[in-house]
């Protein structure tokens, strides 16, 4: 799996989810419910996952959706 984000903004990571799940490409999201260990600090993002064979289709549908400047590195 790669990782495509990582964020602390929940819209932004549910705008992700919206644009990957209107593709039809499988993702999971790491670190969903940390904040109950963490004290809802906000220090551990979430990471947003795809395939590694998903991966061009969804750095590119991000991209598409205005999501490039938020991607991690490839």
């Amino acid at each position: 799996m790669i990782e495509l984000l990582r964020t602390n903004d929940p819209v932004l990571l549910s705008f992700a989810e919206a644009v990957l799940a209107g593709e039809k490409i499988a993702f999971l999201v790491t670190d969903r419910h940390m904040s109950v260990l963490e004290g809802s600090l906000g220090f551990i993002r979430r990471r947003l996952l795809v395939a590694d064979e998903d991966g061009d289709q969804a750095r590119r549908a991000l991209q598409e959706a205005g999501l490039g400047a938020d991607l991690s590195p490839a």
